[in-house]
């Protein structure tokens, strides 16, 4: 089975690489506009070989990393926290629920005001963008938790930390990674797209560069690199999450299947 997805996901990539090299050869499209897949793999090869591309490549996993490590850390803390101390759910109910819908691009002339376009720009954003993610997936697990087995802990005198370890965080941990998992791609978008608007270092960056400069091949070739780095992140944090879940019933029924 798995052989015939890989199949027909090569497939389908094929057939999508032929349409973009057939539909601006047709006339259907200015090449100008969108050139034809040969040219945007030529465009790619000479990004690839060239140091700046991957020291700006260096720079927006540098921003996505410590973006995601921030956020993940922080929502975990604070989600626990929230969720074990009485009644602090209840009174920050209507304070996350007010900040959690704000766009995170809107708040890009705070950071350009704070921090200009460096690194820190980036972080900003893309913490508070990923950090929303894993906040409320840890929230949504803690109420999942067992009303039977969270009393059983109390009957047996677990202590607060004793309860959270045994109890509570492995109920809450799909849902974390699940969190982590949204929160990872959310991290690049936000770290890109910073790097577009702000010039702070990076692909955005030299995706701005390119456009402006004309070099429509090598925007596009920029843009497909953005691409299959969200395509490994995404990946990746799947990997993580089956090998993190491997004892839990969703991921050994995905195995089994």
């Amino acid at each position: 089975m798995r052989g015939l997805n890989a199949v027909l996901g090569a497939a389908g990539l094929a057939a999508f690489l032929a349409l973009g090299e057939a539909v601006p050869r047709l006339g259907l499209v200015k090449e100008a506009y969108f050139p034809p897949t040969s040219r945007i793999a030529d465009a790619l090869g000479q990004e690839v070989n060239d140091d700046a591309f991957w020291t700006a490549l260096g720079d927006t996993l540098t921003g996505w990393a410590l973006g995601l490590v921030i956020a993940v850390g922080a929502g975990v803390a604070v989600g626990l926290v929230v969720s074990v101390v009485p009644y602090l759910r209840e009174a920050t109910a209507s304070t996350i629920e007010f900040l959690r819908p704000i766009p995170s691009v809107a708040l890009i002339p705070v950071a350009v005001l704070l921090y200009g376009s460096e690194l820190r720009s980036v972080l900003l954003l893309v913490v508070y963008a990923s950090f929303w993610q894993v906040l409320v997936q840890v929230l949504y697990g803690v109420q999942d938790v067992d009303p039977v087995a969270e009393e059983t802990a109390r009957s047996y005198g677990l202590g607060t930390w004793a309860r959270v370890r045994h109890v509570l965080w492995p109920t809450a941990l799909p849902y974390v990674m699940t969190g982590v998992r949204l929160a990872a791609a959310v991290a690049l978008i936000l770290a890109v797209t910073t790097e577009l608007v702000i010039g702070a270092p990076g692909l955005g960056a030299r995706i701005a560069v390119a456009q402006t400069s004309g070099a429509v091949p090598d925007m596009y070739a920029l843009v497909v690199v953005t691409g299959l780095l969200g395509l490994v992140i995404n990946v990746g944090a799947r990997a993580v999450e089956r090998r993190a879940l491997a004892w839990h019933q969703s991921v050994r029924a995905e195995v089994t299947v």
